[in-house]
């Protein structure tokens, strides 16, 4: 097998350690400003350091740190309620490598430790529920809360019912008012703190990074307008405020000016993502102001720009970046696209609101409001995450614990109810196991992966740990591709995911240096695409997938619309596995548009695809030796989105 574009023999590489690969023979990327602009001054600069090494005097990254920036506990109302009695510390432990044991008594490891974690239980309430199931005394004198104690500690179908009216109690959707004892501000402070000290406890710069986070949980009528908030710093900033809820706002904007205040007032820095859309129904990027019902301002636009960098693309709730309707052209949009029924209220869907819930279509209108109100509000990267509610980070197929703890490992739980939301159900199979955040950051503190958040320079995959570098400017070419250094030619001649490229010089047309590299436990690589939107002189935008490197080139070449053959499918579901003989364990080139418009704005973020593995569910019915119904999909192609790099004439 050899590289599309450089004719090396790489096949062979399967039967070595991936890691001397390509990850070996590229040095560290060089430290990027907020913007994502990263550029090396000058690079035999960088290099003059006395000595043989060619990487001494380097101070920017050598890999991508992994993470999940969306994890609940028991601290969480719901997740509690679900049944989960893991606590934060426990949540730590199991992701920087420890061996733990689960809600229901599962011994789990993860197959490698993550970089960095961030705990972020919902806002509302946090750590009433441990409260309320142990039968707080204080607490069982309001009926509402017996009630809930009652049914839950019951378990089974009753506490899951029990459960969704808690959930719906808080998104406004039941009728019933929260209770205030478990609002009470110094009830609340006290689980924060003692949650900021854990957190403080478990962070180790250079080793283990806590990211210390909360999870706003807006969620009026059913419509999820969630956002993580991530702190750059410790105890000491955090504690200064509790954190922002839903019951004291539904509303985003009042969110942001809770973030202005926390900064003023503490001298700490703090960003927030965005939940993925699909259950918003058409509210998550809107272009209507929901609150005002006018359109969207050029104060609105900048004051989310600021506040919200990063977007959660993919997660255990589905996949957002694009939509089979949105993108009728494109082979693989809709991965696991399978909460796109309604909302949390129940609300059904309209298809006309699945334009304002998926990424790509997201950054397609931002590039018609910048035009229209001056600023782009949907200038994001994309980072994936879990949402799970088990207390554990576990985004791998093989080792898949289930969105709470009662779909945890178990004969059934494919097919059994995982929530119902009035006649909108989702079950076991339809939960997806999704995903990670990449970041590229310098060192593996919390500063440094915040600060890689800040400035867009992060990637989301769906589980898998393949490495990727994106780059863009305007005189990448083979000699990059043949130098064997990605993080050197990016640098020094472009611009980073997440960073721009301005005012095209004459007669040229941008270059995309990317390079791929696949997760030692996953699959070989299938391709690898550039997509990109602009926006046409009318003011419509338009979006077109490039296939721009590929497995088996030798054997599988475009066809005249550039569209590619399957890689093929070498997995065997009864046993659960599959073999790379099929695909390549890297892909690296160097693209060019050839579309390319000086006039017109644009984005462009890389997708990178494996070849068939089998998703948990055929694990499952391995290991509990179980059939899977014909309607559950038993194999799955694991993926990457970059952030974008976005081109302004």
């Amino acid at each position: 097998m050899k590289n599309v574009l450089t004719g090396l023999s790489i096949k062979t590489v399967v039967s070595v350690s991936v890691a001397t690969v390509l990850i070996a023979s590229i040095p560290p990327l060089a430290s990027a400003d907020y913007a994502g602009s990263v550029q090396i001054e000058d690079v035999k600069g960088v290099f003059k350091a006395p000595g043989y090494s060619p990487y001494a005097g380097r101070n920017f990254p050598t890999r991508p740190l992994w993470g999940d920036t969306h994890l609940h506990t028991s601290n969480s109302l719901d997740a509690r309620a679900f049944g989960v009695t893991i606590g934060p510390e426990m949540a730590y432990r199991l992701a920087r490598g420890e061996e733990i044991e689960a809600t229901h008594g599962e011994r789990i490891k993860l197959s490698r430790p993550l970089d960095w974690l961030a705990v972020t239980d919902h806002s509302d309430a946090i750590g009433a529920m441990n409260e309320i199931v142990a039968g707080n005394p204080e607490l069982m004198r309001d009926p509402v809360l017996k009630d809930w104690h009652s049914r839950i500690t019951q378990g089974g179908d009753v506490a899951l019912q029990a459960t969704m009216e808690v959930i719906e109690t808080f998104a406004g959707v039941s009728g019933e008012s929260i209770p205030d004892v478990i609002m009470d501000e110094t009830f609340v402070g006290s689980v924060w703190d003692r949650y900021l000290q854990v957190a403080d406890e478990y962070n180790v710069p250079g080793l283990f990074t806590t990211l210390i986070g909360y999870e706003w949980t807006s969620t009026e009528g059913g419509n999820n307008l969630h956002r993580n908030v991530l702190y750059r710093g410790g105890r000491s900033e955090a504690k200064q405020m509790l954190p922002f809820t839903a019951a004291a706002s539904f509303n985003p904007e009042d969110l942001w000016s809770w973030m202005q205040a926390f900064e003023d007032k503490s001298g700490g820095q703090v960003l927030a993502l965005a939940h993925n859309g699909n259950v918003s129904n058409g509210l998550m990027f809107p272009e209507i102001n929901p609150v005002t019902g006018k359109p969207l301002t050029e104060g609105y636009a900048q004051t989310r720009a600021r506040w919200e960098p990063i977007y959660e693309v993919t997660q255990i709730k589905g996949d957002g970046e694009s939509h089979p309707y949105l993108s009728p052209e494109d082979e693989f949009a809709g991965y696991d696209t399978l909460w796109d029924k309604g909302n949390l209220g129940p609300v059904p869907k309209k298809q006309e609101m699945l334009q304002h819930e998926y990424a790509r279509q997201a950054l397609k209108n931002g590039l018609r409001l910048e035009t229209k109100i001056g600023v782009n509000p949907y200038k994001f990267g994309m980072v994936g995450s879990t949402d799970s509610h088990t207390g554990l980070a576990t985004a791998q197929e093989d080792n898949f614990f289930g969105k709470h703890s009662g779909k945890e490992p178990k004969p059934g739980r494919a097919e059994a109810l995982v929530g119902n939301f009035g006649e909108i159900k989702y079950y076991g199979w339809e939960q997806v196991s999704s995903g990670l955040a990449a970041v590229w950051a310098t060192e593996n503190t919390r500063e440094a992966v915040w600060d890689a958040m800040k400035r867009k320079e992060v990637y989301a995959t769906t589980g898998s740990r393949m490495t990727v570098w994106f780059f863009g400017g305007w005189d990448f070419d083979q000699s990059d591709v043949q130098a064997r250094r990605p993080g050197i030619s990016g640098y020094s001649k472009g611009v980073s995911m997440g960073g721009d490229l301005r005012n095209a010089p004459s007669g040229k047309s941008p270059t995309f240096l990317v390079a791929a590299l696949r997760d030692p436990y996953s699959g070989n690589l299938d391709r690898v695409q550039v997509i990109k939107g602009w926006l046409d002189s009318e003011g419509q935008t338009h979006e077109k997938v490039y296939n721009v490197a590929w497995g088996d080139a030798d054997t599988r070449k475009l066809d005249q619309d550039g569209r590619l053959p399957a890689v093929g499918n070498t997995v065997d579901v009864e046993n659960a596995t599959w073999t790379n003989d099929i695909g390549d364990p890297e892909l690296i080139t160097v693209w060019k548009d050839p579309d390319f418009d000086s006039q017109k704005k644009a984005f462009y973020y890389a997708r990178v695809i494996e070849i068939p593995t089998p998703r948990w569910t055929a694990y499952d019915a391995k290991r509990f030796s179980i059939t899977m119904p014909e309607n559950i999909p038993v194999i799955t192609q694991e993926r990457a989105y970059t952030s974008p790099i976005w081109y302004t004439p």
